[in-house]
Parts: structure tokens; C-alpha cells; sequence
């Protein structure tokens, strides 16, 4: 049976029937160019010259395609949707720089790839359990998990359902899920490095919660650096902090308060530098001329504090964009890298140290 023809004549088929739409590879061919670049000019992706954009819209006003959510479904018994997946509170989300420049990275991948993100916030285990019972009726094609915790249950949770997903990070060193993450133990190792060639010698540091592998290995780095300076380590210069700026502040203070004679800080996040500086202020200790102090992110947080915060940038967006990228291929079943990826880091060298 054929389908009735639409304008410019495309008659598109999904599974073998005529549906009477023009296809992607219709519009594409048309214009001269190939279907993923149909798909980046639809989703408005900036990745394209003028003169490419003006061939697809030329050749999409000609065949009369608009794109179809459901054709697609049937096409490939997809849903267009993924889940980015972040198990923390409002409050968190929109205070921390790294979770939006990790969304930013993701969306731009997904949107040349014609998926739209769904975002959630999984903050109990009644909202996880909800979340789970969401992804049983096969409303996303695949998951994106952002700020595990060691002990989460959710990435193997995903993985039963056979749903394909990524991580942001990971729970262990041994992490059987397909991950992207930065080299947290090299970010310490810097840090440190940088601290005791300025002549620092009492180094303290504010780590993440040891539940997280991100804090235990940036904790790694760090004593791999002392005892790489020839630096005897001393665990009165460690304080528990939690990646908010509350969380270094008290951990800040928690230091002081011990009377450690420190002239350093490595703080293991850029949000959390910003509450161990304030405190630092409050007490009469002027950075870096008192204390140094040097963060991770390299986060605008970094770049606005007073004075300007020397810190090891991990590539957050390009963290997003290839974890985006692994999940794509997981769900096309196309793998075409590696599952599970360390990005390097670099430090940035500013006033604070």
C-alpha cells in the first residue's frame, strides 16, 4: 500500500509500511549534505556553516518534513528521551557550577543527536524507587548518573532493567558501569606539588565525603604529593567537608580551632575553597600571604573570589559531551570508544597560591 504524496513527493516508510512523511534521509539527500547534519540544523545546533543551514531549511520547507516523535518510536522501538540523573537537592544543583556545566555538555550532545534530556533529581529512597518504576515502562532510552555515592544502588538498579548507563565519575576503582571521570588523584598530587614548591611546608586540606570515590582519590592525590615532597603526612591537617561552601566552612574552622600552624590549604572543591576563605578572613589569616589556598574546578566560583583562586580545572563540559557520547553508542549498540574514560587535568595558576 502506498501513502499519499506530500509535498516535493516523499513518502517516508517506518518498518516496511508508508507512512505519506518525508524522511530524514529524504530531507538529506536533497540537500546534499548527511542525515546528521539534517539533525544538528533541526535541533539548532551551532555546529553548522549558513550556507549548510539555508541548504536543509531549503530542502525541509520543499519536502513539507516536520520530524515525528512517534514515527521514530516505531521506527526504533526508542522513545527519543534520556535521563540525566542527579541525585542531590535543589539547593545543590543550582549552587554548584559542575553540575551545570555538566548539563551544559550533555544536552549539546544529545541535541545533534535528535534525544531529548529529562532531568531528575533523586534525593530518597521513595523518589528512587519511583524513579525505577518510571524507567521499568521504558519512558527513556537510556540514564546519565551524575554525584554517585559508594554505596547507590541505582547504577546496577538501571543496569537490571537493561537500560544502558553512564556515569559521571564512579563508586570504586574496581566500577564495572560504564563511566567518564576526571584524574582526581592527579588533581591532588598538583595541588600539593604546587603548594610546597611556593614554600609551603604545613598543608592542610578540605576533602568531600568519603562515601564518594572523587573525595577518597583527590584525599590519594593529596598524600601522594606530600610523601612525594618528602612531607611526613599529618592527620590533623585533614577536615571532612561535603562539595558545599557550608561544608568548607566548617571544616575550615574545624582546622583552626585544632591550632594547626598551617600555611596551605588544598581544598578538594572550588565551592568549598570559597567557605574555608571566608573563614580564613574571619580569623585575621590573609591568602595567600598567611595561608595559601587552591581549589578544583576551576569553576567561575574560582575566577570571582578575592583574591582570585589558583585551582585544577577537570573538563567538566567535555565530561558531559562524552558521557553522552558512550551512552549513545551503548544505546545504538555501536560502541566506538572506550567505556570508561579518565580526562586529565590541569592546573590554573592565579593570586591565592
Amino acid at each position: 500500500m502506498s501513502g499519499d504524496v506530500v509535498p516535493g513527493g516523499g513518502t517516508g516508510e517506518v518498518n516496511g509500511r508508508q507512512t505519506g512523511r518525508p524522511t530524514l534521509e529524504e530531507v538529506a539527500a536533497r540537500a546534499g549534505v548527511g542525515r546528521g547534519t539534517v539533525s544538528r540544523v533541526i535541533n539548532g545546533s551551532p555546529r553548522v556553516s549558513e550556507r549548510t543551514r539555508a541548504a536543509v531549511e531549503r530542502a525541509v520547507a520543499e519536502l513539507g518534513y516536520v520530524p515525528d516523535q512517534a514515527a521514530r518510536v516505531l521506527a526504533g522501538s526508542r522513545t527519543g528521551a534520556v535521563a540525566l540523573v542527579i541525585p542531590e537537592t535543589e539547593a545543590r544543583l543550582f549552587a554548584e557550577p559542575y553540575f551545570l556545566d555538566l548539563m551544559r555538555g550533555v544536552s549539546s550532545e544529545l541535541a545533534d543527536a535528535e534525544k531529548q534530556l529529562l532531568l531528575t533529581l533523586v534525593r530518597d529512597e521513595r523518589e528512587r524507587q519511583r524513579f525505577e518504576q518510571y524507567l521499568a515502562s521504558r519512558r527513556v532510552d537510556g540514564v546519565l548518573l551524575a554525584s554517585v555515592h559508594g554505596d547507590d544502588p541505582l547504577p546496577d538498579r538501571i543496569g537490571g532493567l537493561g537500560l544502558p548507563v553512564v556515569m559521571s565519575g564512579r563508586r570504586s576503582e574496581a566500577e564495572p558501569v560504564p563511566y567518564v571521570d576526571s584524574d582526581n588523584i592527579g588533581a591532588g598530587r598538583a595541588a600539593v606539588a604546587h603548594l610546597v614548591a611556593r614554600g609551603r611546608k604545613r598543608v592542610a586540606t578540605v576533602t568531600g565525603p568519603p562515601d564518594m570515590y572523587v573525595a577518597r582519590a583527590r584525599l590519594g592525590g593529596y598524600r601522594a604529593g606530600l610523601a612525594e615532597a618528602g612531607l611526613a603526612p599529618d592527620e590533623g591537617l585533614v577536615a571532612v567537608g561535603d562539595f558545599t561552601e557550608e561544608g568548607g566552612r566548617r571544616a575550615m574552622r574545624e582546622l583552626l580551632e585544632r591550632g594547626s600552624d598551617l600555611d596551605a590549604v588544598f581544598a578538594a572543591s572550588d565551592v568549598m575553597a570559597a567557605g574555608a576563605r571566608g573563614v580564613l578572613r574571619e580569623a585575621g589569616r590573609r591568602v595567600p600571604e598567611d595561608v595559601a589556598l587552591v581549589g578544583v574546578d576551576d569553576s567561575p566560583v574560582a575566577r570571582l573570589m578575592d583574591p582570585p583562586l589558583t585551582s585544577v580545572r577537570q573538563p567538566i563540559e567535555e565530561m558531559g559531551r562524552t558521557m553522552a557520547r558512550i551512552l549513545l553508542q551503548e544505546i545504538a549498540g555501536t560502541p566506538d570508544e572506550p567505556r570508561r574514560r579518565v580526562l586529565p587535568t590541569e592546573l590554573v595558576v592565579r593570586e591565592s597560591c
